[in-house]
């Protein structure tokens, strides 16, 4: 009883009964008014020729023990009748039945009088022979020889008699009418509503087929509902949200499966940065300890150094990068002479571009004031001309310049090393106007912690950047500043 189907049933079933049995009560009610109205409007004149016909009423006698016998003859042609006599107030003055049988003494004379008007019928008066009950009646005026009204003639229709058969009938067909409606009835919504509610959760129920056999399909090769579903409107429009869910929920899957293979790759890459400088360092001290001290090499121990601090450097890129994608870093905006951080960054990189034959160029403008982050900028740039010296040649150039373009202002970072494949610059090009976490876009592949690290900043900075770049010919990183 838990499905909807089930549940559906039950209540449409409940309601056809409640509905049935209010609808009978109302042709109950309805066949008792016009059982009135018919036998009264037959029995209308029945007063008026019960005192047109007996002596004494049509004298206008209210009161002889004459009347008594006369209503009993009476009753006996018409056993469902009850006569009586009442004075000009209602009050109950002759009749034939035991005095214990009359319940109410006196009779309400408004009813009568719209009775002798010729009001709209039915009419139900005063039942003497019950408290509380009303019933219909007949009435006529009784006047005297001179015309004086001496009281009214009353005669109920359906009396004692006439409600104890009707009880007796009632009792016996009563119960069988009601198991014959009740069975009816049931029957009916038995058959109605299954039919239809068949109909109306048949899509629902194909719905919910369908989207058991989406759980067997795969996430990564895409997953919709195999049709329409031409049932009401609203299992329409759900059947196209849950078809729009599962689209997303596949794209969902498929970009993570992506991000996995991203970050597997970018490790690779990394666990490849930190294995050589980890590599020479640890050689060259093994060689220094296995070395007689009398032939020990001094640049051993300068080349350890070194290793370890590329080492030192990469963890710290790590620790960086871990920071940038945890949102620990935010933008600290303020005005920053451009002029001088390049300065600051030439004088830096000058001895290393030095040292390894490579030609550093910064082309400084004149003094321009921007509004930036002073040392997220400087990291960005550092990065850049840190990759561009670890990946040129001897006799390779590296320049940075200032230029505007179209009213935009553009920082370029242009080397000429070994350059990067297609697939490298678009993982570096997926970059926007907001901070980059990792886990929400796919990793840098062989592209390195810098670079990596290069990716975030700009996101903080809300800088865009373009780039061109072919294997062996170098690469131009174009930075908007404004």
């Amino acid at each position: 009883m838990k499905s909807l189907f089930s549940r559906l049933w039950l209540s449409a079933t409940f309601a056809v009964i409640l509905l049935f049995a209010s609808i009978w009560q109302w042709l109950q009610f309805s066949h008792e008014f016009t059982s009135q109205q018919v036998q009264q409007s037959l029995h209308k004149e029945l007063a008026a020729h019960m005192a047109h016909i007996n002596p004494l009423l049509s004298k206008g006698v209210t009161s002889d023990a004459a009347l008594k016998e006369a209503f009993h003859d009476f009753m006996l042609l018409g056993p469902s009748f009850e006569i009586y006599t009442l004075d000009t107030s209602g009050k109950v003055v002759a009749y034939d039945a035991k005095k214990e049988k009359i319940k109410s003494s006196q009779v309400d004379i408004q009813y009568i009088e719209q009775f002798i008007a010729g009001q709209e019928l039915p009419l139900l008066g005063t039942d003497p022979r019950s408290e509380t009950k009303q019933k219909i009646f007949s009435a006529t005026r009784l006047l005297d020889q001179s015309g004086q009204h001496t009281g009214y003639l009353y005669v109920i229709i359906g009396g004692e008699i006439f409600d104890s058969w009707q009880t007796l009938i009632s009792q016996h067909q009563a119960p069988k009418q009601w198991s014959a409606a009740i069975a009816f009835g049931i029957l009916a919504a038995l058959i109605i509503f299954t039919l239809l509610l068949k109909y109306f959760t048949a899509p629902l129920a194909r719905l919910e087929y369908d989207l058991g056999q989406v759980a067997s399909q795969s996430l990564s090769e895409g997953v919709a509902l195999p049709g329409d579903y031409r049932g009401s409107r609203e299992i329409n429009q759900l059947s196209q949200h849950i078809d729009k869910l599962l689209a997303e929920l596949s794209l969902q899957h498929q970009t993570i499966a992506g991000q996995q293979q991203a970050k597997h790759e970018f490790l690779l890459h990394l666990s490849h940065d930190l294995k050589t400088p980890l590599t020479s360092l640890q050689g060259y001290i093994e060689t220094w300890l296995v070395t007689p001290p009398n032939e020990r090499q001094a640049e051993w121990i300068e080349i350890a150094a070194n290793s370890g601090k590329t080492l030192q450097q990469l963890l710290a890129q790590l620790l960086e990068l871990a920071a940038l994608e945890n949102g620990q870093v935010h933008a600290s905006v303020q005005q920053v002479s451009l002029r001088l951080l390049l300065e600051e960054l030439q004088q830096s990189f000058a001895p290393r571009a030095e040292t390894q034959g490579i030609q550093l160029d910064f082309q400084l403008p004149h003094d321009r004031a921007i509004q930036t982050d002073p040392h997220l900028l400087k990291r960005v740039i550092s990065n850049l001309v840190d990759n561009a010296i670890r990946y040129t040649p001897s006799g390779g150039k590296i320049s940075i310049r200032h230029h505007s373009k179209n009213g935009q202002e553009w920082l370029d970072v242009v080397d000429t090393g070994s350059g990067m494949h297609q697939h490298e610059l678009s993982a570096l090009q997926q970059m926007s106007g907001k901070p980059i976490r990792y886990e929400d876009n796919a990793a840098l592949p062989q592209l390195g912690v810098g670079l990596a690290i290069v990716r975030q900043l700009l996101g903080l900075l809300q800088y865009p950047i373009e780039i061109e770049s072919q294997p062996g010919k170098g690469s131009q990183f174009r930075i908007q500043l404004v």
